[in-house]
């Protein structure tokens, strides 16, 4: 073994380590990180845009973008953050001190819809089985959430500091990202026509993650939470947000929200706003999703359903709230791979 073998290899071990010590030094400001390279690149369009018309000033046209960054997505994201984790402290003491009694709820359902009742008849499942776990499930979930309020509630200096350091980090990202990509393209060893293949792939799927699952996930909980507030449906912030996670579940999606809560204002004897709710359900947030992708991303991207099913199930349990985005990007991004390289054996 020669001598300049013997020395590319120590270097590339010492690299190794060295990044990994780079990476553990990094670990507790993960998410910061990942969120601010999330908002570098859902605004680098408008960044560009108005470094164009400054003409090329890079330090005004960052800062104007991170201001509009701010205004268009950290401040309501931190509001309704702190709506959610109010309101779901106020849902366990209405469940805890049964002003609302997940039973009665059932029962309605049961009444409104006969049908209900019968199939789990004739499946041998006790009516009172069910209300007596629907009870405690919904006690259980309550009281989760207002742990995780409580929680939240005492790390609010850590959420600044985060918070701080992604706006701080964002900065930086839309101003020199031009050059961070150079450089990145540069020490990636690969040919240059796969490089800027991969690349350009990465920027696509990328693309299609943040805009096609996140954008139209949070606007199909807005436009959810707006109806429920509109009809007087009590905690509409905290049923926003699940109606946003659950937008990802291929063709239900947020209905697993608004058609229990339809039927049970038909139940309960109100006509009206079930209709209003089924109508609106039906039409508007469920057509956002059909409307919205193809604007935001096309549909030479866009990943089969149970794929991104499957990796945002995963990636939240993996890597919590961030494993919303995280897992279908990996998703992604490993379908991209995997179709360069076969494109370029099958050459």
């Amino acid at each position: 073994m020669s001598r300049q073998s013997v020395e590319n290899r120590a270097f590339i071990i010492v690299l190794g380590l060295i990044t990994l010590a780079f990476l553990t030094i990094l670990q507790p400001f993960w998410s910061s990180i990942f969120w601010a390279c999330v908002m570098a690149l859902l605004f680098y369009p408008l960044q560009g845009k108005l470094r164009h018309r400054l003409n090329g000033k890079n330090s005004l046209s960052a800062l104007l973008t991170l201001l509009a960054g701010i205004i268009l997505v950290v401040i309501p994201v931190t509001i309704i953050a702190f709506a959610f984790v109010a309101e779901g402290a106020q849902l366990y003491d209405l469940i805890e001190s049964q002003q609302i009694e997940p039973a009665q709820f059932f029962e309605r359902i049961g009444s409104a819809v006969p049908i209900i009742p019968d199939v789990l008849d004739r499946l041998g499942i006790d009516m009172s089985n069910v209300r007596s776990y629907l009870s405690d499930s919904a006690i259980t979930l309550s009281r989760l959430l207002s742990q995780e309020a409580l929680s939240f509630g005492r790390n609010t200096v850590s959420f600044t500091v985060g918070l701080a350091l992604m706006l701080y980090l964002t900065f930086f990202l839309l101003r020199d990202g031009d050059k961070m990509m150079g450089w990145l393209g540069a020490a990636v060893p690969l040919e240059d026509d796969r490089r800027q293949l991969l690349f350009r792939k990465f920027t696509e799927v990328v693309r299609a993650t943040v805009k096609g699952n996140l954008v139209v996930a949070m606007v199909q909980g807005a436009l959810g939470g707006f109806i429920f507030w509109a009809l007087g449906i009590t905690a509409p912030v905290l049923w926003a947000v699940v109606m946003a996670f659950l937008s990802l579940v291929p063709a239900v999606g947020a209905a697993l929200v608004w058609v229990p809560v339809a039927i049970y204002l038909f139940a309960t004897g109100n006509v009206m706003q079930g209709s209003i709710l089924v109508a609106y359900g039906a039409i508007i947030i469920g057509l956002a999703d059909n409307v919205l992708r193809p604007i935001l991303v096309g549909r030479d991207t866009k990943l089969p359903d149970y794929i991104v099913l499957f990796s945002t199930l995963g990636g939240i349990s993996l890597l919590g709230i961030n494993g919303f985005v995280i897992g279908p990007l990996i998703a992604a991004l490993f379908i991209s791979f995997w179709s360069t390289f076969s494109q370029d054996f099958n050459r």
